[in-house]
C-alpha cells in the first residue's frame, strides 16, 4: 500500500469530462463515497471530444489535469470514454505521481452477459477508432457479434439539456433500430453522457434487452484505488461538490440541477 501524508486524505477527488457526461459517474461516486470532497471540471468550450484528433484530446485533457492539480486534488477520475481511450496512458506517463481511474466501454461484461452472442455498443467515433477499444473487443468479444453506433449528435443534445424530447428519441431510434433488428440482447453505454438518456433507450429497446452502464463499476474502482493509496477520506462529515467549466457556468449549473437534482453554483475557468 502506498504511503502518504495523512493530511492528503482530506484533499478533493478530481473528476474531468468533455462536458456534463461525467456527472453520471460523479453521481455514483457520491453515493458510494459520501465523505469525499469532489471537484468536477467540464471542458464545455471543446465538447464534444469524439470528432477531435488524438493529439488534440491529449492536449485538452492534460490541461484539465493541470487545473485539477492546481486545486490540490489527490486523484483524478477521467469520466469520459473518449478521453480515456485517447489519453489515459499518456496522462499516467505525464503525471506518474497521480493515481488515475479511467472509463472504458463495458465490452467485457457485455460479452459475458449476452445470451445470444449479439451486443450493441453506443460510443463516440473517437472511442471506436481507439487502440484501447480495439484491444477490448479483440480480447473479450471473441465469438460475439458487436454492433456499433456513434450516435452522432447525441452528446450535443444532452449538453443542451434535451434528454427526453422528441428530437432525442428520434435520433436514438435511428441509432438503435439496426442493432435491435439484428437481435442484440445487450447494449453497452460507451459514453458517460448516454446514461442521461437511459429512460429513452429502455423505452425503445424494451425490457428484454439488458443495458449496461459502467459508471457504478468506475465508482467501485475509484474506491479501490483510494484504498490502495491510503487516500480515503477519514472525515465523517458529508463531502462537498464543486463544479468548474471552460464554458458557460450558468448553463452547467442548470444542467447539473436538471440531471442530478442538485443545486450547485458552477465556476467558469480559462
Amino acid at each position: 500500500m502506498a504511503q502518504n501524508d495523512h493530511s492528503d486524505n482530506g484533499r478533493p477527488l478530481g473528476i474531468l469530462d468533455s462536458g456534463v457526461g461525467g456527472l453520471s459517474t460523479l453521481r455514483y461516486i457520491r453515493q458510494l463515497l459520501p465523505h469525499e470532497n469532489l471537484l468536477y471540471i467540464a471542458d464545455q468550450a471543446h465538447v464534444p471530444y469524439g470528432p477531435r484528433s488524438l493529439a488534440e484530446i491529449r492536449h485538452l485533457t492534460e490541461q484539465l489535469v493541470h487545473f485539477l492539480l492546481a486545486q490540490q486534488v489527490k486523484m483524478v477520475v477521467v469520466a469520459c470514454n473518449t478521453a480515456s481511450a485517447a489519453a489515459l496512458t499518456h496522462l499516467r506517463q505525464t503525471f506518474p505521481y497521480v493515481p488515475f481511474v479511467g472509463m472504458e466501454p463495458a465490452v467485457k461484461p457485455g460479452a459475458a452477459q449476452t445470451r445470444n452472442g449479439k451486443v450493441g455498443v453506443l460510443a463516440t467515433s473517437g472511442t471506436f477508432s481507439s487502440e484501447r477499444y480495439a484491444h477490448l473487443t479483440a480480447r473479450f468479444a471473441q465469438g460475439v457479434t458487436v454492433y456499433e453506433d456513434p450516435c452522432l449528435g447525441l452528446v450535443e443534445l444532452i449538453e443542451a439539456g434535451q434528454v427526453n424530447g422528441a428530437v432525442t428519441e428520434q435520433l436514438l431510434r435511428r441509432c438503435l433500430s439496426p442493432m435491435l433488428a439484428a437481435g442484440v440482447d445487450t447494449i453497452v453505454l460507451g459514453c458517460t453522457h448516454y446514461p442521461f438518456v437511459l429512460p429513452l433507450i429502455t423505452k425503445i429497446a424494451g425490457p428484454q434487452v439488458t443495458i449496461i452502464d459502467p459508471s457504478p463499476a468506475v465508482a467501485r474502482q475509484t474506491e479501490r484505488v483510494l484504498q490502495q493509496h491510503n487516500l480515503l477520506s477519514d472525515n465523517g462529515d458529508p463531502g462537498q461538490t464543486a463544479l468548474f467549466t471552460t464554458g458557460d457556468s450558468e448553463q452547467l449549473s442548470r444542467l447539473a440541477e436538471s440531471l442530478l437534482g442538485d443545486k450547485w453554483a458552477a465556476t467558469a475557468v480559462r
